[in-house]
């Protein structure tokens, strides 16, 4: 067969194909990210590669081949873009914004610089850790010794990108023990 489609997730360099949006402002971040969710873009939102980072950001990485039509349309929408980058760095690819690592009787989900660890058995949160923002301590003290599915979410409890991480770990947590987010 001449032509065949590209499997992405065998594709060693599938991060190659992809450039950012930068943002100055976090919400700007997560303002482009539901435009583009809405219009049923194929995104990521990441950190960006260090020597891309201005102080505490985020990125929006799409397909190359979506760039102008992407860009148009966060224009459209009034959504602050400081920038395009089209090849972030050969050598400083985007780092990928969640991960886990299971410890056989905990999991511990990473995002941003937060994390969070739940006992997989009892879906007690154990732990929360990460960050540098003023509410990281009252947001360990209001989850921690909780179970999973009865702890209020982080992002309604926090103001700040510490807080909206620990989201998405915690997001990502019950999506990977199977409980419904409050």
């Amino acid at each position: 067969m001449l032509f065949r489609k590209k499997d992405r997730r065998e594709a060693p360099d599938a991060h190659e194909a992809s450039g950012l949006f930068l943002f100055d402002q976090v919400p700007d971040a997560l303002w482009a990210e539901r435009v583009l969710k809405r219009a049923g873009y194929d995104y990521a939102l990441v950190a960006p590669p260090h020597h891309l980072r201005a102080g505490c950001d985020l990125a929006v990485a799409v397909p190359r081949v979506e760039h102008v039509g992407a860009e148009r349309l966060l224009r459209e929408s009034g959504v602050p873009v400081r920038g395009w980058v089209d090849d972030p760095g050969s050598s400083a690819a985007p780092v990928d914004l969640v991960t886990t690592v299971d410890f056989g009787d905990h999991l511990m989900v990473r995002a941003g610089n937060m994390k969070i660890v739940v006992d997989k058995n009892t879906l007690v949160i154990v732990n929360t850790s990460g960050g540098g923002c003023p509410d990281i301590p009252y947001l360990n003290v209001e989850l921690v010794g909780r179970r999973l599915d009865e702890a209020p979410r982080p992002k309604s409890l926090g103001y700040t990108l510490c807080g909206l991480m620990l989201d998405r770990a915690y997001e990502e947590a019950c999506a990977l023990l199977g409980v419904e987010p409050a």
